[in-house]
This record gives C-alpha cells, sequence and structure tokens, in this order.
C-alpha cells in the first residue's frame, strides 16, 4: 500500500491494544482513525496527544506522531505544537477525569482561546486506569472506590461548560453508536478551530453499564436523540416524541400532541439552541442530544490570529529578529 493511501489502517500501529474486552474505546479508537483519513494528512503531519488514564494509551495504537503526556496537561502540550507548527493536524484524546478535574484550567482556555485542535473527551464517569475512584463527571449516588456511599457532587457537564466559554464545534457521541461517533470525527476534524467531541464509553469493569439507559436495545431510543442540522427534533422507539419550545427553555411532548411546525428544527449555527440542548438530561424529563449540537467555522482560530499578528508587527516594524538584536550598543565578545 502506498504511504499517501489514507485509510483507517494507514493510521494504526502494530502495538498490541491493551484495553480490556467490551471497552468502548476500541469503537472511539475506530472513529479517530477516520477522522484522520478525513482530514487527508499523511502520518508524519498528525500528531496525537494524551493525557493519563486509559483513554490516554491512544498514542501507542496510531502511526503518527505521538505524546503520551502527563495528568490533565495534554492540551497545553498539544496548543504549543499547533502554534509552532500550524500544519500539523493535532489531535487530543483525554478522559472525563484528565480533563474535568485536574485538567479543567487548561481545557477551558484551550476551547475560549479556539485553538485549531481535535479534542475527543471519552466520559465513562469514572477514574478506569487508577482502579475506580469516582469523577467530576460521576452521576450523584454512583458507588465507586472513593464514594462507597454514594456520589454526592452534581455531575459537570463538559459541552455545557464548552458553550459557555464561546466552543465552535460541540459534539457528542456514544460508543454503541459507531457511525454517529465517526460522523463526528469527521466533522470535527474538517472543523477549522477547537472541535470539541465528549463520547460516553462503557468502563467494564469499575462503571459497568453506566450508559445503559441509552444503550438498551428496546428502550433506549426514547432517552435520547441525534440532532441532525436541518431536521425536527424527534426521538423515541417509536418516534413518538419530539421537541418543543418551551419559554425561554425546550421540553419534551408527544408528536401526536403538538402542530407539525411546533416541533424544533436542530440548527447547529444556533448556539443558543445548542446551550440548551447540551444541558438536557434524561433525569429532567428530556433526552440527552447527540451528534453535531454547534458548528461556526466564523470564529478564528487562536494559532491563525497569532501569525496575523506576528505578521502585521514585522510589516509595521520593518525589521527582521537579527536586525533587532544588533540595534543600539552591540559589541563583539
Amino acid at each position: 500500500m502506498a504511504e499517501t493511501e489514507l485509510t483507517k489502517k494507514y493510521f494504526a500501529s502494530d502495538a498490541e491494544v491493551k484495553w480490556c474486552p467490551g471497552c468502548g474505546d476500541f469503537a472511539i479508537m475506530n472513529a479517530v482513525r477516520s477522522g484522520m483519513v478525513a482530514a487527508g494528512k499523511p502520518r508524519d503531519e498528525v500528531a496525537i496527544v494524551s493525557g493519563i488514564g486509559c483513554s490516554s494509551r491512544f498514542p501507542y495504537y496510531m502511526e503518527t506522531y505521538g505524546f503520551h503526556t502527563i495528568h490533565g496537561r495534554a492540551v497545553a502540550v498539544a496548543s504549543g505544537m499547533k502554534v509552532a507548527n500550524t500544519d500539523l493536524d493535532v489531535w487530543v484524546i483525554s478522559g472525563d477525569g484528565d480533563t474535568t478535574a485536574i485538567g479543567g484550567n487548561h481545557f477551558i482556555h484551550a476551547v475560549r482561546r479556539n485553538l485549531n485542535l481535535n479534542y475527543v473527551l471519552i466520559n465513562n464517569k469514572i477514574y478506569g486506569l487508577t482502579k475506580g475512584q469516582y469523577s467530576p463527571c460521576s452521576e450523584v449516588g454512583q458507588i465507586s472506590k472513593t464514594s462507597p456511599y454514594g456520589v454526592i457532587d452534581y455531575p459537570l457537564a463538559p459541552l455545557r461548560v464548552a458553550m459557555g466559554l464561546g466552543a465552535t464545534f460541540v459534539a457528542r457521541g456514544l460508543d454503541k453508536k459507531m457511525k454517529l461517533s465517526e460522523e463526528i470525527c469527521i466533522r470535527g476534524a474538517k472543523h477549522h478551530g477547537f472541535s470539541m467531541m465528549e463520547i460516553f464509553a462503557n468502563c467494564v469493569i469499575y462503571n459497568d453499564g453506566a450508559h445503559s439507559q441509552l444503550t438498551d436495545k428496546e428502550t433506549g431510543d426514547d432517552f435520547l436523540i441525534i440532532a441532525r442540522d436541518g431536521e425536527k427534533l424527534i426521538f423515541g422507539v417509536d418516534s413518538q416524541l419530539c421537541l418543543v419550545q418551551d419559554g425561554f427553555a425546550i421540553k419534551a411532548a408527544k408528536v401526536a400532541d403538538v402542530a407539525e411546525a411546533d416541533i424544533l428544527v436542530h440548527d447547529e449555527k444556533n448556539a443558543e439552541m445548542a446551550t440548551l440542548l447540551t444541558a438536557m438530561r434524561p433525569d429532567n424529563g428530556l433526552p440527552l442530544a447527540l451528534g453535531i449540537l454547534f458548528a461556526d467555522d466564523s470564529k478564528k482560530p487562536y494559532d491563525d490570529l497569532v501569525y496575523e499578528q506576528l505578521a502585521a508587527v514585522k510589516a509595521k516594524r520593518g525589521r527582521t529578529m537579527d536586525q533587532i538584536m544588533q540595534e543600539g550598543h552591540t559589541w563583539t565578545v
């Protein structure tokens, strides 16, 4: 196979994959490779950066440049790489603990700056690699090694945070819905700016069944909705439910009980709608929103702005760095 032929296999390394059988990370890795193919860069122009956690083994399984960094710092390293070499297609792979706990500060500023990075947050609502402590995304009441009587924290919603920071691409997937995860990674890879992709995954060892309400073959579709641009927001096992406006909020209703014109239509450029979609949860009577919730290329990425500013300063000052270093009082040693 010629190296210029971009396929998922082309981006796969020959390293033995050491996730537990049944781990959701396998499906997500396949989706990420699809995103790399869509980006259209050869593997020597692709870099994948991870922090600490089961998800952070990704660099070993990709035949690209890879950096396995330290806990919570993946996006800081990736930011420097992207600004230093804007031609690189840079992917960050992180877990819910890695991103939202120790890495929270780096994460929020990467979103705010709109760095041109592909950020995949694998959310299994637990610390898996370090043996089952609860994370900021764990559910209230969840039993874990560090919450033997149940979690009492309210869970953090990463996509809701991202929208509050002015994110330009926000999407959510689910490991069991592999085609949707691929679609998200492909669109995220093509987005010019910070692509925030949260994908729910199952941890078969420490939080098995974390997303069983969504993946149940009989009833799962009653608790999730896949938002597609330009399509009506209809969901349910029999497509019997929909979303409608309720003042400044959204509520679920039966399709049979509302006028067709009242059913909301998804607009992925509508930030207000996306903010509401990211906040929906089955425990507040609304389905979990999957798909591409927001996508807007109108805001320039930070790395573009850095080089625009450098070019403008050079044009204004009319001097090279070497000339500046030779100005004024200089001497030879």
